[in-house]
């Protein structure tokens, strides 16, 4: 609870800040409601903002889209990844989340000049005999400057912004506490664990501040396509990469929002669509490492129709289980089988109880929709939306190593369609699911999952007898316990504390009165006005008690509504 105290009285003016913006834009009963105003009820300039009619006539979404980015890097890149959660969030919600881009004005060169000194140990211009002042990208962790090593190579330096961890990790805490909050009020947010969601983004987010994690990722990458010449992912240069700084090769080539340039430069827009499909779904289903932002910023086009990937800052994994899931989920939707979709529904479900029938009906009706559908009218990333749809309708939260694919997936049919209109997910898919199942039916991997199963069922009857034995101990010592968690009960207890404290001091005001009446009768003793002191006294004090029983009623009243 100290520790608690402390790190709310750090981060006070940042708190005051986030409720200043909510405020501003017409979120001022999820202030209340989540009780981020208490102890702040003197910050008139605060908690008593006038309306903004216009703002408040606006969508919610859009409403909170504004909010997050007028709060900055964390709230944008949180905003981002809500983005991903197409089991959350309706469509209108992830429209307006996918508008945050963390475009942020750049750094003065003077400022990125003295932050690589301090970096390197030694003046830059040493290293790297040409800097470009102009930043080629400016993002709300990193800035990116094109240079030149006195080996006359070509290279990116992408430099932290200084001071920017302590920033983040103050909104992190915030976050986290503003996250149980809600898993506290709102029963209905509860089954999507935001704690676990702020949990999962924090790691995430200090895995990208952290720049040498990102040339780690770029190695593995380069390893699982070595050999492939057609796709390109820039080399690292370790000698001076660290935490801070990134440098790596410099990729030319077309940038991939600039596709009207590829046919005025020769380039086969077909051939780069399938190149560029093969290489993800190699990623998700071959090496279960996966590029999950594949959008046109992270990608160029080099002679040869060849293709770089670019910032891997955020990347997913999926381990075999989950890579399997995904692979009976792709080949059900490829060949319309509701009866395989149904299944894999059902082993994402977890705790949540589910009504099995009604859950295989609306996968019909889905499946209904696209009956009739020729394959190169079927939009892939439609699929995984209205898949996405029936889940958030049957309670089923997306697994969190799931929400990147599903995001990456409709993500690459999009660069696909842009760069073919008649690209077709299908087709790339089939090939690979094919060679996925076949080599999980492979003797081989038949004989390694039968010795696996055959090594955990003895290991489970080997440790029967112990776990019994421990548990009938536990009964004979009365150290048997059922833990309940009820989740509102430290509420209830509260508010039962704060009317007992009503209760006392009405008793003792009440208590005041009748003893001061009694003392106004007797006149002999100290006089105060032309009374009895110790009545008058009595009496006054008896009159603040009675202000802050009411008072105390009035706010109580206020927080509940």
């Amino acid at each position: 609870m100290l520790k608690e105290t402390f790190t709310v009285m750090r981060d006070l003016p940042r708190v005051r800040e986030i409720i200043a913006v909510l405020m501003r834009h017409g979120l001022g009963n999820l202030v209340h409601r989540l009780g981020l105003a208490r102890g702040l009820e003197r910050s008139a300039d605060i908690l008593h903002l006038p309306g903004n009619h216009e703002i408040e006539a606006l969508d919610a979404p859009v409403r909170v889209r504004r909010a997050l980015e007028e709060l900055g890097p964390t709230f944008i890149k949180l905003g981002q990844v809500l983005a991903t959660r197409v089991d959350v969030f309706p469509p209108e919600w992830i429209f307006e989340f996918e508008k945050l881009q963390s475009h942020v004005p750049a750094l003065p060169y003077g400022t990125i000049v003295a932050e690589l000194t301090d970096i390197l140990g030694a003046d830059p211009h040493t290293i790297f005999t040409e800097i470009d002042p102009e930043p080629v990208g400016s993002a709300s962790i990193a800035q990116v400057h094109h240079a030149r090593l006195s080996g006359g190579e070509e290279v990116v330096l992408k430099i932290r912004r200084p001071d920017i961890t302590p920033k983040i990790e103050a909104d992190l805490r915030i976050l986290r506490h503003i996250a149980g909050l809600m898993e506290f009020e709102f029963a209905d947010v509860r089954r999507y664990q935001p704690v676990k969601i702020v949990d999962e983004f924090a790691k995430s987010l200090r895995r990208e501040l952290n720049l040498s994690v990102e040339a780690r990722n770029l190695e593995r990458f380069a390893q699982n396509f070595a050999g492939q010449t057609d796709i390109i992912i820039p080399d690292i240069h370790w000698g001076y990469t660290s935490e801070r700084l990134n440098v790596q090769s410099w990729v030319g080539g077309v940038a991939g929002n600039q596709i009207e340039q590829l046919a005025v430069l020769g380039y086969d827009r077909k051939v780069l669509a399938a190149r560029g499909a093969d290489a993800v779904l190699k990623m998700v289903l071959i090496d279960g490492y996966f590029h999950a932002d594949p959008h046109p910023g992270n990608v160029k086009y080099l002679p040869g129709d060849r293709i770089a990937f670019l910032d891997f800052g955020m990347v997913g994994r999926l381990p075999h289980p989950r890579r399997d899931q995904i692979v009976d989920l792709l080949a059900a939707l490829a060949e319309r089988d509701e009866r395989g979709i149904l299944n894999v529904l059902l082993e994402w479900t977890g705790d949540v109880v589910v009504d099995e029938e009604k859950l295989a009906a609306d996968i019909a009706d889905f499946m209904f929709n696209y009956e009739n559908l020729s394959l190169k009218d079927i939009q892939f990333g439609h699929l995984l939306n209205d898949v996405a749809v029936i889940m958030r309708e049957h309670e089923i939260t997306l697994p969190s190593d799931l929400t990147l694919l599903f995001k990456a997936l409709i993500t690459l049919e999009g660069l696909g369609r842009q760069l073919d209109p008649d690209f077709q997910m299908v087709h790339h898919l089939t090939p690979f699911v094919r060679e996925v199942i076949i080599a999980r039916y492979h003797p081989r991997s038949l004989f390694k999952t039968g010795k696996e199963s055959l090594f955990e069922a003895v290991g489970l009857i080997a440790g029967l007898p112990r776990d019994v034995g421990k548990l009938i101990k536990q009964v004979r010592r009365g150290q048997f316990k059922v833990d309940l968690d009820l989740k509102r009960l430290d509420h209830f207890g509260l508010q039962l504390s704060k009317s007992a404290n009503r209760l006392t001091m009405g008793i003792v005001t009440g208590a005041l009165i009748i003893g001061s009446s009694i003392v106004m009768t007797v006149k002999t003793g100290p006089m105060l006005f032309g009374l009895p002191a110790l009545g008058f006294i009595g009496f006054l004090i008896a009159f603040f008690n009675t202000l802050w029983i009411i008072f105390s009623i009035w706010v109580s009243s206020k927080e509940e509504r």
